[in-house]
């Protein structure tokens, strides 16, 4: 095959065609060996994503984890083949086994990419605009990142400088959260970040003109984007020298994020599924796909053939990738000769570790004072944000209620912005009424590393966030959500602000640890733990939920057990427990009150506070049983939502105060009393629970 550039702007030989087929053929045959799966935008989409892995990204595919390389998202993720496809090319460790094991038990090539299980894959996609937003929080990342190491470098001269390259389709603009995280984009002028819109105008039901009709373009352009159109080729295949002239341009736009439309055929070039709905997501067939592989060239009776000069070419990424990362070194070499302090936080922050002495500065509650968990979390916050540069967040515009400002004098708000504190590397994010994204955005905060993320709105809004919270714990990722106004509590908005069912869904969640503090103190203890857990290795971390009080709560003695999930909080007086009291958060202190009336009754009374099921059922059974022994089957838990979560504790004698139906609108003092969420109630409740135990 001739290896003469068949364009004069990009380096396109006939070898880079024949790749891109091979791409096309690979793609159907995958999809027809499982029998389901998303052949068509892997089709179509072929010449976009060999551009970007072979022409223009930067990376190493021998070190997919290299720190300066580019991020690539695959929002679309659907369309997985697109990826993988690119990855066994480029040499990151796929090979034509692993594509032949497409959406099969046990193979490094699941049905939509996973995060930590298939290398090279930076984000874990699937639902639509999600990937969207995660790139939208990379892109953030990387300007934090640069701030925290090297903000004083000429822009484009930083080893902290680096692109996000997302691609979307159709479905992943329709769906909000892109539109929340693409308003959040234009607002900050990520000019690091470029999406590329497949363009190809179908979705399951057919033709996108069967529900959008907007020009989306205009919108971007109102986001505050740059936004460039490529054409398509009069055979109606995307153009690669088109393509690669507009990545170009929108790398070299650095003071907006860009916006790519690439007019694409689905399926092209299969003669009778190309721009149809059913190429979308099902197997071509056997007829069709042998076709395609005539129309292209290829031998109908093969099955997932590479030749060996294609595979031999498109493996030279690997030499490209080793020549960036041999050049960054150096640069990054230089920084840190020239940085030694800034080097020495680097080395800290990318190893997990945090500066020595943090602990020290964490507040500690003077006992018997009424706090809310929430205002003693702000105190936590403004605390460590002395000592730990890499922390970082805000809220989505509720951060005067839920007192997630880490620094009042820095806000993370592009050049330009005419507001007071305004900084490209602020400290405090300003979400916006965005909840979805925010959270999506700081999965991607995460994913890219070098920094600790937290995120603020009220419980009852964790309903809009709930899919990108379960991403977090699909991917094992260290984000913290601090989630206020945790009950009826809230008072006077009413029921449409005050959670009832929103803990039991979200410990629903496996993998998201929810904390509710029953205090100040166990509010410092929770988010000491919560760092202590950070990690960067996959599998190994977490996200949090803290679930922290409006209303002023007592504060007792600091128990370090706290940090094991639950603890007895006060023992019985007078023998062994008859009757254990479990709570958490604002109605722990309940749980003390009715502690108090039934030990002067006589009743030996144990209060266990419990502000995290999850990390307690981490501990060991002889410490579970110490705390909650088996033998005492008189048992109450109280707490002021739906009671699902506290079944397996009570057993068959043991009773719950809770909350099955919704709020209203009144005093939380008023609420608390008329839905029953009294010290007298739980000991009624405790009464009846012994009586139980012994019949």
């Amino acid at each position: 095959m001739s290896t003469k550039p068949t364009t004069t702007d990009l380096q396109w030989t006939e070898l880079d065609q024949r790749a891109v087929d091979t791409v096309r053929v690979l793609a159907a045959d995958a999809v027809q060996k499982v029998g389901n799966g998303h052949p068509g935008t892997a089709m179509s989409l072929a010449p976009a994503a060999y551009t970007l892995f072979q022409k223009v990204m930067r990376h190493d595919p021998a070190d997919a984890d290299w720190a300066g390389r580019d991020r690539f998202v695959l929002s679309a993720g659907h369309t997985s083949l697109t990826l993988y496809i690119q990855l066994y090319l480029a040499g990151y460790g796929l090979e034509l086994d692993d594509l032949k094991a497409f959406r099969t038990w046990g193979s490094k090539t699941p049905g939509h990419p996973e995060y930590g299980h298939t290398t090279g894959v930076e984000t874990t996609t699937g639902p639509l605009g999600q990937g969207v937003a995660n790139a939208v929080g990379m892109a953030m990342a990387s300007r934090y990142e640069r701030g925290l190491f090297d903000p004083d470098a000429a822009p484009g001269t930083s080893p902290f400088d680096h692109m996000v390259w997302a691609v979307a389709g159709d479905g992943c603009l329709q769906e909000g959260i892109s539109a929340e995280a693409s308003s959040l984009a234009g607002h900050q002028k990520l000019g690091n970040l470029v999406l590329l819109w497949d363009d190809n105008h179908i979705s399951i039901e057919g033709d996108t003109e069967t529900a959008v009709s907007e020009d989306t373009l205009k919108r971007y352009e109102a986001y505050g984007w740059h936004v460039q159109r490529v054409e398509q080729l009069p055979s109606g295949d995307l153009d690669p020298a088109g393509l690669f002239a507009a990545l170009q341009a929108a790398k070299a736009e650095t003071g907006r994020p860009s916006f790519i439309a690439a007019r694409s055929i689905i399926a092209w070039p299969a003669p009778h599924a190309q721009n149809t709905e059913a190429s979308h997501g099902s197997a071509l067939g056997a007829e069709e796909v042998a076709a395609t592989k005539r129309v292209l060239g290829f031998d109908p009776e093969k099955t997932f053939e590479v030749a060996d000069e294609v595979i031999a070419h498109t493996r030279e990424a690997l030499d490209r990738g080793r020549e960036a990362k041999g050049e960054w070194e150096k640069s990054f070499a230089a920084w840190r000769t020239a940085n030694p302090e800034r080097a020495a936080e680097f080395d800290r922050i990318s190893a997990g570790e945090l500066p020595a002495g943090w602990e020290d500065k964490l507040p500690v509650f003077e006992p018997g004072k009424g706090v809310a968990t929430r205002a003693a979390s702000g105190k936590v916050l403004q605390a460590l944000g002395e000592i730990i540069p890499e922390l970082w967040g805000g809220s989505a515009d509720l951060a005067g209620s839920n007192n997630t400002t880490i620094d009042k004098t820095s806000s993370f708000l592009p050049v330009g912005n005419p507001l007071p504190g305004a900084d490209p590397y602020g400290r405090t994010i300003h979400f916006g009424i965005r909840e979805h994204a925010m959270a999506a955005a700081m999965n991607g905060i995460a994913l890219h590393g070098n920094t600790r993320i937290y995120g603020g709105t009220f419980l009852v809004f964790s309903d809009y966030m709930r899919n990108a919270v379960r991403l977090s714990a699909l991917m094992h990722l260290p984000v913290t959500y601090v989630w206020t106004h945790d009950s009826i509590g809230l008072g006077e908005d009413g029921p449409t602000h005050q959670p009832v069912e929103h803990l039991a869904a979200l410990r629903a969640i496996p993998g998201l640890n929810i904390v509710r503090p029953a205090d100040a103190n166990e509010t410092t203890i929770a988010w000491r733990e919560i760092l202590r857990r950070y990690t960067k290795v996959f599998g190994k971390g977490a996200p949090h939920g803290l679930a922290l009080t409006r209303q002023g709560v007592p504060t007792y003695e600091a128990n370090e057990d706290a940090a094991k999930g639950g603890y007895v909080l006060f023992e019985a007086d007078g023998g062994e427990p008859q009757v254990l009291l479990i709570g958490t958060g604002s109605e722990v202190h309940l749980a003390v009150e009715a502690r108090e009336e039934l030990q002067a009754a006589g009743i030996p009374t144990r209060v266990v506070s419990m502000p995290s099921v999850e990390w307690f059922e981490e501990q060991d059974q002889a410490y579970k049983d110490s705390v909650l022994p088996p033998s005492v089957k008189a048992r109450v838990a109280v707490e002021a939502g739906i009671g699902l979560t506290w079944y397996r504790y009570v057993g068959d004698a043991g009773r719950i105060v809770s909350l099955e139906h919704f709020g209203a609108s009144a005093d939380a003092k008023v609420l608390f009393r008329e839905f029953g969420f009294t010290g007298e109630h739980v000991a009624a409740a405790a009464r009846e629970s012994l009586a139980a135990a012994t019949r």
